[in-house]
């Protein structure tokens, strides 16, 4: 599947036409922040998928969670046959909201160099594209192209996430909310767990302490928090956690488990 570059103009003035007959001015897919963060006005939201492309970690981002000399990396899209991605399609109705919200994305998806319209899906219906012409943004798989970073060993890319750090905070934030933005729509994503479980090891030999992974009696991961061990020293890492302390200190609430660490 060929990712085909769409001027901006073009999408910007694509209208389409819900069940109802009315026009719909824009429509844009979120795969990563734009999950749990839009950052504008929209008249609809709907958690679905795209067909055709893969989600990864291959883009280099130097000003919201990296910088130029060690840029993080963020989510992007790749084109894989028989792959699809879950994630939001948000709706702007107004011709002149959307061309203020593609005005926005422009500004904030600047590390992507192109854009595609696709199809866009739900569980309701798999087969038939409940909109057509979904805007996306992704970056192009060029050598030329200094955004695109390219797959690398999952240590590797848990190492540069666990240390790069930005404006906007460091970059195992930004990867551990798209990680719990997925679980909030019900469609998490193994290669996104994955890498996330592995920075949380990472994190745990930066601050002395050993990340065990755990299941729950309903089968969820235990998401472990990360800190350094000064962070805990008014609480017991014999079992007597507060799971309220911790939930306070970690960027996503949930169980922890911490035990000091003997080998790292």
């Amino acid at each position: 599947v060929q990712a085909a570059v769409v001027p901006s103009i073009v999408i910007s003035l694509t209208l389409e036409e819900d069940q109802r007959g009315e026009k719909m001015v824009l429509w844009v897919f979120g795969y990563s922040s734009l999950i749990w963060k839009a950052g504008f006005d929209f008249d609809q939201r709907i958690v679905g998928f795209i067909k055709g492309y893969r989600r990864t970690f291959h883009l280099a981002c130097i000003d919201h969670r990296g910088t130029p000399e060690f840029p993080a990396r963020a989510a992007t899209l790749e084109p894989e046959e028989g792959s699809i991605c879950w994630g939001v399609a948000y709706c702007v109705k107004r011709d002149d909201a959307a061309k203020k919200v593609m005005a926005y994305l422009e500004v904030r998806e600047c590390e992507y160099d192109m854009k595609a319209p696709v199809d866009f899906f739900t569980s309701q219906s798999p087969d038939t594209p409940v909109v057509s012409g979904v805007v996306i943004f992704l970056t192009s798989q060029d050598k030329s192209n200094k955004y695109y970073l390219g797959p690398a060993p999952l240590k590797e890319m848990a190492s540069q996430i666990a240390r790069a750090k930005g404006p906007n905070g460091p970059n195992y934030e930004y990867l551990f909310s798209l990680e719990e933005a997925l679980r909030q729509i019900d469609h998490e994503d193994a290669e996104i767990t994955e890498l996330a479980d592995e920075v949380r090891r990472v994190l745990g030999g930066l601050n002395g302490l050993k990340v065990q992974t755990q299941r729950t009696f309903d089968g969820l991961s235990q998401k472990l928090f990360i800190g350094s061990l000064n962070d805990f020293s008014h609480m017991s890492l014999n079992g007597g956690l507060n799971l309220a302390q911790l939930n306070s200190l970690s960027p996503i609430p949930c169980i922890h488990t911490l035990v000091k660490s003997q080998a790292m």
